[in-house]
């Protein structure tokens, strides 16, 4: 960078001199000659017979036509070593070189483009003088030219430099006149590091436009604007929509490699496609038998591992035992990694990638170390020195780090091995990087830190104390940045992934103080995201959630309809009503309501679920869930997902399908988890008192309930088994104690899992008594006769 600014310099005090020169006339045999070209060695022949000939325009056609020929084969095939060694070359870089001032603006950025696809070095000479003079034209390039030299620039990692800075401005001010998609898709992705809020709104509204009038079948374009998308965290989905219909059109013409960046995509931006999804399953699927080099084969893993159901899985870990030696040390990792998500199983496999990364490991980035050590540790890999020489690599690096995310990400990775014995270098390196850690960094090494506190005094003496006052700072940086937040969506960023004991001990009550204090900047972008990290901290605040179903009443129209059940999910999971109930839930439906085709099968069933929560049961909602063809899409989505999000969507089915057939007979929906029912009452403990509330003679009280010769109480005759089978007077009681997980964390409020339960078993004939743990185990209830009395109180008092 300090070199472009001096030769930058010497170029502006020294100006150069281009010269006019006349477009060449009539027929140049020597262009003929490379246009004739069909391989390397047949423009090096060119290039060397006629060295003294060539003019600025043959050696840029000459650079070009290497690249295509290069572009045009499959990776395994290109010679871009050959070429880049070849003495021709060097001549053809000399030249270049000389005649640069000679250059007219596109020919200038092609070359430039052209020398680092052919792997020619930064640092080289040729591309540092090409770099200067394109930055003295920068301001007069078109529109296409500019976003070929921001490629130029990312190719060389030059995300956040001055001349990406420049580039950014002149996109800000320039927009108007950028009116190929494909030319603003580079532009974003290349200046995404580096644009404000205002010009994000303007790049987004922009593609909006284009991609309407554009080419559909210019997918890289889609596959640009997504990237982007996912590089500045923005998950608008109206913009991903479109790009994933452009996706669909051009499935065929996809590869693994696209396949694969665009489910990375989605991934990161918690964008789920049914439709993609199974349109992808299939094209990998077809690809399966083509993909035979390590290369190609690796991106087709990686890509399909996660979609595929049992018979291509062990398709795919049989090619990969086959493979697996051949990998590079990247195609190694994308392949464990893999794995990982797959939650393989074929200790075979598995210990012939350990074999194979314990080969490689000194080829591997810090980062990379501890994401293979979490891989591995997660499939169970069971390999002595390979775990030996994982922790050797974690301290060492961890030694020398002195990036925030690095030291938190080597750190909790090594808290995770057995045994670790931690020195006094690498207490002083977390000291040192705490105060520049977000809450993300502060959480991960919260975890590793109180887990050394646990363990410490079992591995090493006179550690404890260490720990305990490491920890100590590390909650003062978390507790003083929450207190210096004055962005929520900065805020919300930080703490998307942050769960466990740390910050429900040390951080969740000031967290929900400066909620509260930004609780003007709640906005219908950011509500969705609000609402879920209010439901995943599990605490009831009802002024924030008054504030959510405010702002989202008020913006119902902007916020997505994929988006709306977020919104919704605290009212419901916690269990409580804002003021305007009724208009805030009927909202949320009607928004809804128009895409009951567009949204994702698990999407309804959840949202569907949320809403039997609060007892809101929309007819056309329940009925489109339960047809069959949507029960049929829902199954085939359902094995693209992980396996226990496969198994959490269809609890929920079930447990929706209880709830429409106990409160809502009049819909007809059959019932079809009898078996669940079944286990459900295996968990409650039951009795039944007669008419005078003594207890009757205990007999199995689930078979009446579920017997087959009786009417269940949604079939049409709507008869309850109990009128018959139990005596005159009588009646069941069913009592369940609730754990913690009943309740909202911060408070004794019950939450709406529970709330629903006890009304199913009321509508089944119970009187349903509830026994809240922290009643139970209380100081009060320390004798088993007042464990007596207690139950009494609350079965007779309540049924009473």
């Amino acid at each position: 960078m300090l070199l472009l600014k001096i030769l930058r310099l010497k170029h502006i005090c020294q100006p150069s001199i281009r010269f006019c020169h006349p477009r060449i006339m009539g027929c140049d045999s020597l262009l003929d000659q490379l246009g004739s070209c069909t391989n390397e060695d047949e423009v090096f022949d060119v290039v060397g017979k006629n060295k003294a000939k060539l003019s600025v325009k043959h050696v840029g056609h000459a650079i070009h036509l290497l690249w295509q020929l290069q572009k045009e084969r499959p990776q395994m095939l290109r010679t871009i070593d050959f070429i880049r060694k070849h003495p021709q070359f060097m001549v053809l870089r000399v030249l270049a070189e000389n005649k640069i001032e000679l250059m007219d603006d596109e020919t200038l950025v092609d070359m430039l483009y052209n020398a680092l696809r052919l792997n020619v070095e930064p640092h080289d000479s040729m591309v540092q003088q090409l770099m200067v003079e394109a930055w003295g034209r920068i301001e007069r390039f078109n529109m296409a030219t500019l976003s070929k030299f921001a490629v130029c620039l990312t190719d060389q990692h030059m995300y956040h430099s001055p001349i990406m800075g420049e580039i950014t401005d002149i996109v800000s001010r320039k927009m108007e006149f950028i009116q190929d998609a494909r030319i603003l898709s580079s532009l974003m992705l290349s200046v995404s590091g580096m644009i404000s809020p205002r010009l994000r709104n303007c790049l987004i509204e922009k593609a909006e436009c284009l991609l309407d009038t554009g080419d559909s079948s210019e997918f890289n374009t889609s596959r640009r604007i997504a990237q982007f998308l996912r590089n500045i965290k923005f998950s608008y989905r109206p913009l991903l929509e479109k790009c994933n219909k452009t996706f669909l059109q051009n499935i065929k013409c996809l590869d693994a490699d696209n396949i694969s960046i665009i489910l990375g995509v989605y991934q990161s931006l918690h964008f789920n496609n049914c439709d993609f999804r199974l349109a992808a399953k299939w094209r990998l699927t077809e690809l399966l038998n083509t993909h035979t080099d390590p290369a190609s084969f690796a991106k087709l893993f990686a890509a399909l591992g996660p979609l595929s159901g049992l018979v291509v899985r062990e398709r795919l870990e049989a090619a990969t035992l086959l493979m697996v030696e051949e990998f590079n040390p990247s195609q190694t990792l994308a392949v464990i990694e893999t794995m990982e998500e797959m939650d393989c199983r074929n200790l075979q496999l598995i210990q012939k990638v350990a074999s194979t990364l314990l080969k490689q490991l000194d080829l591997y980035k810090p980062v990379d170390i501890a994401r293979i050590t979490q891989a591995l540790l997660s499939l169970r890999c069971q390999n002595p020195e390979l775990c030996a020489e994982l922790r050797r690599l974690l301290v060492s690096y961890l030694h020398r780090s002195v990036v925030p995310y690095e030291v938190s990400m080597l750190t909790r990775v090594l808290s995770l091995l057995p045994a670790p014995r931690i020195d006094h270098l690498i207490i002083a390196r977390i000291d040192a990087v705490l105060p520049q850690c977000n809450l993300s960094d502060l959480n991960a090494l919260a975890i590793a830190i109180t887990k050394w506190v646990r363990m410490g005094s079992s591995y090493q003496s006179g550690t404890a104390a260490v720990h305990m006052k490491l920890l100590q700072r590390l909650n003062d940086c978390g507790l003083e940045r929450l207190q210096k937040a004055d962005r929520m969506d900065l805020l919300l960023e930080e703490l998307k992934y942050i769960s466990g004991e740390w910050f429900e001990e040390v951080l969740a009550e000031e967290t929900m103080a400066t909620f509260k204090r930004l609780m003007d900047q709640m906005t219908g972008s950011n509500v969705p995201d609000f609402a879920l990290f209010l439901t995943k901290a599990n605490c009831l605040h009802t002024g924030l959630l008054d504030q959510i179903a405010s702002v989202t009443l008020e913006n119902i129209n902007k916020i997505h309809y994929s988006a709306i059940y977020a919104a919704l999910l605290p009212f419901t999971i916690l269990n409580y009503d804002p003021p305007q109930a009724e208009e805030f839930f009927e909202s949320c439906v009607q928004r809804i309501r128009p895409y009951l085709k567009l949204c994702d099968p698990h999407l309804l069933v959840l949202f569907g679920y949320s809403l039997a929560l609060a007892g809101y049961f929309p007819e056309d909602i329940i009925k489109t869930i339960f047809s069959v063809d949507f029960l049929v899409k829902l199954d085939s989505q359902l094995d693209t997902l992980p396996d226990a999000l496969n198994m959490r969507i269809r609890l929920r089915l079930m447990e929706l399908n209880r709830a429409v057939c106990l409160e809502c007979p009049e819909f007809q929906i059959p019932w079809f988890h009898d078996r669940y029912c079944q286990q459900l009452l295996n968990k409650d403990f039951e009795c039944v008192l007669d008419k005078h509330q003594k207890p009757l003679p205990f007999v199995d009280q689930s078979t009446m309930l579920l017997s087959k010769k009786e009417k269940m109480p949604w079939e049409p005759d709507n008869k309850f088994i109990e009128e018959k089978q139990l005596p005159p007077g009588a009646q069941r009681v069913v009592i369940e104690f609730l754990d913690s997980k009943a309740f909202c964390k911060n408070s004794h409020h019950i939450k709406g899992e529970t709330v629903m339960k006890k009304r199913h078993l009321e509508i089944l004939g119970y009187h349903a008594v509830q026994i809240p743990h922290f009643e139970w185990n209380s100081m009060e209830l320390s004798t088993k006769d007042a464990w007596v009395e207690y139950l009494k109180q609350k079965i007779f008092a309540e049924k009473s």
